[in-house]
């Protein structure tokens, strides 16, 4: 039976299983990982101890049997404080790996997925210190490695690496504009930061999902005058985050020319900024006192304000 000769939802139909998942399949892209961010997320015990818990939350998990096995969805929904990690009795560090196993008796195993459990989490014994998937392609998808000292028992947050992905993580990018109305206040001279005085910059509101921000602002045109400029150019997000300073090398005189800017940077998002409007601004300095140059910014100058914000796990 090459075609499903029925397609899903078709009334007085029946449909096998392998076509549902083929839908989930078909609804990821094919990908797999977890749904959202903070989902599936593996911790020390609330007392450490000889084992982990796992947070509340759901994913997609690619068959790797057959071809055409498809992905099936599994959901967790309260923390589950009953995955034991083997105390470590040997002389050297031991590495596990915590995933989330789906083990279907229709293309592996005996068990009864009227009866058993079929899903479940499981601890693989024994991977590689840098192994960030499944060592032997079994079906399922890794939420963290353990590294399990000699002569420990108890696992704490420091012993655990995330390996969790995002199956489809969410983007948002939007792009602002801004012009000064006048020219603005000169910069140049000191060391010290200084905003344009004539360019708000623009409030931008960090989605509650999002864990990482690319942005990239366009300053066109700088408006130098009274001499050589050497400085430097860069951006404040909110009062912690900061881009790489670009520098600013003008030789071309004393007389007024324009120059454009490009200031650019990846932020990862503080948990404190999700579901927060912070302020994202340009600011400039100069890094020489003693010289002549001044820049400014005015109402021939346009501000590109160009934001991606990216999930990740969290």
């Amino acid at each position: 039976m090459p075609l499903f000769p029925r397609p899903l939802l078709t009334n007085g139909a029946t449909h096998p299983a392998e076509q549902f998942r083929m839908m989930i399949r078909d609804m990821v892209s094919g990908a797999e990982g977890i749904t959202e961010g903070d989902d599936l997320k593996v911790t020390e015990l609330d007392t450490p101890g000889g084992g982990v818990q796992i947070s509340d939350g759901s994913g997609v998990v690619r068959g790797r049997v057959q071809p055409f096995q498809g992905h099936y969805a599994v959901c967790n929904t309260g923390t589950d404080t009953s995955v034991e990690i083997a105390a470590n009795g040997g002389g050297a560090t031991r590495y596990d790996m915590v995933i989330v196993r789906v083990e279907d008796p229709e293309y592996e195993g005996t068990l009864d997925p009227a009866a058993d459990e079929i899903t479940y989490f499981q601890v693989i014994s024994s991977v590689g210190a840098a192994d960030t998937e499944i060592p032997d392609g079994r079906t399922g998808i890794p939420l963290a490695r353990i590294e399990i000292p000699p002569a420990t028992s108890t696992i704490t947050d420091a012993m655990i690496t995330d390996l969790r992905q995002v199956a489809v993580p969410r983007r948002r990018r939007s792009v602002f504009l801004q012009s000064p109305a006048s020219l603005s206040s000169a910069i140049g001279g000191s060391t010290s930061w200084s905003y344009f005085s004539t360019a708000a910059g623009v409030n931008i509101t960090v989605p509650d999902w999002a864990t990482k921000a690319i942005v990239k602002i366009d300053v066109s045109s700088i408006r130098y005058n009274l001499g050589f400029f050497y400085g430097k150019i860069g951006a404040t997000y909110g009062a912690s985050l900061t881009t790489q300073d670009v520098v600013l090398d003008d030789n071309q005189g004393s007389g007024i020319r324009r120059v454009p800017g490009i200031v650019a940077d990846t932020f990862t998002i503080p948990d404190a900024y999700r579901g927060t409007v912070q302020l994202l601004r340009v600011r400039a300095a100069g890094l020489d006192a003693g010289q002549a140059g001044r820049i400014y910014v005015d109402s021939g100058t346009t501000f590109v304000y160009d934001i991606q914000f990216e999930e990740g796990p969290r």
